[in-house]
Protein backbone atom coordinates (compact mmCIF):
# COMPACT_ATOMS: atom_id res chain seq x y z
CA UNK A 1 0.00 0.00 0.00
CA UNK A 2 2.86 2.10 -1.17
CA UNK A 3 1.49 5.28 -2.80
CA UNK A 4 3.20 8.63 -3.94
CA UNK A 5 1.74 11.57 -2.65
CA UNK A 6 -0.13 12.85 -6.28
CA UNK A 7 -1.63 9.23 -5.73
CA UNK A 8 -2.61 9.58 -2.19
CA UNK A 9 -4.42 13.07 -3.21
CA UNK A 10 -5.87 11.14 -6.06
CA UNK A 11 -7.99 8.64 -3.52
CA UNK A 12 -8.95 11.77 -1.26
CA UNK A 13 -10.17 13.51 -4.08
CA UNK A 14 -12.56 10.61 -4.63
CA UNK A 15 -13.44 10.31 -1.33
CA UNK A 16 -14.31 14.06 -1.17
CA UNK A 17 -16.42 13.48 -4.41
CA UNK A 18 -18.24 10.74 -2.44
CA UNK A 19 -16.99 7.52 -4.22
CA UNK A 20 -17.44 4.74 -2.51
CA UNK A 21 -14.55 1.76 -1.06
CA UNK A 22 -15.44 -0.20 -4.40
CA UNK A 23 -15.45 2.36 -6.68
CA UNK A 24 -11.90 3.94 -5.78
CA UNK A 25 -10.31 -0.16 -5.59
CA UNK A 26 -11.88 0.00 -9.20
CA UNK A 27 -10.63 3.37 -10.27
CA UNK A 28 -7.36 2.40 -8.57
CA UNK A 29 -6.83 -0.52 -11.09
CA UNK A 30 -7.98 1.49 -14.49
CA UNK A 31 -6.99 5.05 -13.86
CA UNK A 32 -3.69 4.25 -11.81
CA UNK A 33 -2.66 0.37 -12.54
CA UNK A 34 -2.55 -0.55 -9.06
CA UNK A 35 -4.62 -4.14 -7.79
CA UNK A 36 -6.14 -3.60 -4.02
CA UNK A 37 -8.30 -6.27 -2.41
CA UNK A 38 -10.99 -4.82 -1.06
CA UNK A 39 -9.69 -4.90 2.55
CA UNK A 40 -6.41 -3.58 1.44
CA UNK A 41 -8.72 -0.44 0.42
CA UNK A 42 -10.36 -0.07 3.29
CA UNK A 43 -6.93 0.14 5.54
CA UNK A 44 -5.73 2.53 2.63
CA UNK A 45 -8.53 4.78 3.23
CA UNK A 46 -7.74 4.45 7.37
CA UNK A 47 -4.51 5.25 7.20
CA UNK A 48 -4.91 7.91 5.28
CA UNK A 49 -7.54 9.09 7.46
CA UNK A 50 -10.46 9.54 5.52
CA UNK A 51 -13.94 8.43 5.98
CA UNK A 52 -16.40 7.77 2.97
CA UNK A 53 -19.28 9.75 2.51
CA UNK A 54 -22.77 8.41 3.47
CA UNK A 55 -24.96 8.97 0.47
CA UNK A 56 -28.09 10.99 0.96
CA UNK A 57 -30.86 9.26 1.88
CA UNK A 58 -33.82 9.70 -0.73
CA UNK A 59 -36.40 11.83 0.24
CA UNK A 60 -39.62 10.85 1.49
CA UNK A 61 -42.93 12.29 0.76
CA UNK A 62 -45.53 12.39 3.66
CA UNK A 63 -48.63 10.54 2.76
CA UNK A 64 -52.10 12.57 3.16
CA UNK A 65 -53.35 12.91 6.19
CA UNK A 66 -55.94 10.51 5.97
CA UNK A 67 -53.19 7.68 5.21
CA UNK A 68 -51.34 9.28 7.93
CA UNK A 69 -52.52 6.17 10.18
CA UNK A 70 -51.19 3.03 9.38
CA UNK A 71 -54.02 0.51 8.45
CA UNK A 72 -51.99 -2.14 10.80
CA UNK A 73 -53.34 -0.83 13.91
CA UNK A 74 -57.08 -0.69 15.44
CA UNK A 75 -57.56 1.80 18.71
CA UNK A 76 -58.51 0.04 21.58
CA UNK A 77 -60.75 2.66 23.91
CA UNK A 78 -59.69 2.93 27.77
CA UNK A 79 -61.65 2.56 30.47
CA UNK A 80 -64.26 5.38 31.37
CA UNK A 81 -63.00 6.97 34.10
CA UNK A 82 -64.65 10.04 34.07
CA UNK A 83 -60.97 12.15 32.66
CA UNK A 84 -61.77 14.23 29.35
CA UNK A 85 -59.19 12.70 26.74
CA UNK A 86 -58.76 9.28 28.80
CA UNK A 87 -55.86 7.16 27.35
CA UNK A 88 -56.03 5.32 23.90
CA UNK A 89 -53.64 2.39 23.13
CA UNK A 90 -53.47 0.73 19.69
CA UNK A 91 -52.16 -2.28 19.07
CA UNK A 92 -49.39 -3.12 15.62
CA UNK A 93 -50.63 -5.82 13.27
CA UNK A 94 -46.90 -6.56 13.26
CA UNK A 95 -45.04 -6.74 16.61
CA UNK A 96 -41.29 -4.69 16.88
CA UNK A 97 -38.68 -7.05 16.51
CA UNK A 98 -37.95 -8.58 19.99
CA UNK A 99 -41.74 -8.09 20.86
CA UNK A 100 -44.37 -10.15 21.02
CA UNK A 101 -47.00 -7.70 20.89
CA UNK A 102 -46.18 -4.06 20.66
CA UNK A 103 -47.91 -0.53 19.88
CA UNK A 104 -48.33 2.55 20.71
CA UNK A 105 -50.45 4.60 23.69
CA UNK A 106 -51.55 8.22 24.09
CA UNK A 107 -51.98 9.34 27.29
CA UNK A 108 -54.55 11.81 28.49
CA UNK A 109 -52.09 14.85 28.66
CA UNK A 110 -51.46 14.27 24.84
CA UNK A 111 -48.01 12.56 25.32
CA UNK A 112 -47.50 9.71 23.53
CA UNK A 113 -45.58 6.45 24.36
CA UNK A 114 -44.72 3.15 22.06
CA UNK A 115 -45.15 0.11 24.17
CA UNK A 116 -44.54 -3.56 24.08
CA UNK A 117 -44.31 -6.98 25.54
CA UNK A 118 -41.45 -8.98 25.69
CA UNK A 119 -41.38 -12.69 25.19
CA UNK A 120 -40.51 -12.74 28.81
CA UNK A 121 -43.36 -11.03 29.63
CA UNK A 122 -41.68 -7.82 30.79
CA UNK A 123 -43.69 -4.41 29.92
CA UNK A 124 -41.59 -2.03 28.18
CA UNK A 125 -42.74 1.86 27.28
CA UNK A 126 -40.79 4.30 25.45
CA UNK A 127 -41.97 7.94 25.93
CA UNK A 128 -41.51 10.52 22.93
CA UNK A 129 -40.50 13.01 25.10
CA UNK A 130 -37.53 11.70 26.84
CA UNK A 131 -38.03 12.02 30.70
CA UNK A 132 -42.30 11.89 30.36
CA UNK A 133 -43.49 10.01 33.28
CA UNK A 134 -47.36 9.60 32.66
CA UNK A 135 -49.68 10.09 35.83
CA UNK A 136 -50.91 7.33 38.15
CA UNK A 137 -54.51 7.52 37.13
CA UNK A 138 -52.94 7.30 33.16
CA UNK A 139 -50.82 4.19 34.20
CA UNK A 140 -53.88 2.50 35.32
CA UNK A 141 -55.92 3.39 32.68
CA UNK A 142 -53.24 2.07 29.99
CA UNK A 143 -52.55 -1.34 32.23
CA UNK A 144 -56.27 -2.01 31.49
CA UNK A 145 -56.70 -1.09 28.13
CA UNK A 146 -53.39 -3.21 27.19
CA UNK A 147 -54.64 -6.09 29.52
CA UNK A 148 -57.92 -6.15 27.88
CA UNK A 149 -56.33 -5.90 24.63
CA UNK A 150 -54.02 -8.86 25.25
CA UNK A 151 -56.47 -11.11 26.81
CA UNK A 152 -58.61 -10.18 23.22
CA UNK A 153 -56.01 -11.36 21.17
CA UNK A 154 -55.38 -14.82 22.59
CA UNK A 155 -52.02 -13.87 24.93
Amino acid sequence: MNLDEAQRKQVAAWIADGAKLSEIQTRLASELGLKFTYMEVRLLVDDLKLTPKDPEPPKVVAPPPEAAKPIAEKTVPAPATGMPGGVSVTVDQLARPGAIVSGKVTFSDGQQAEWYLDQSGRLGVAPKQQGYKPSAADVQQFQAALEKEVSRMGF
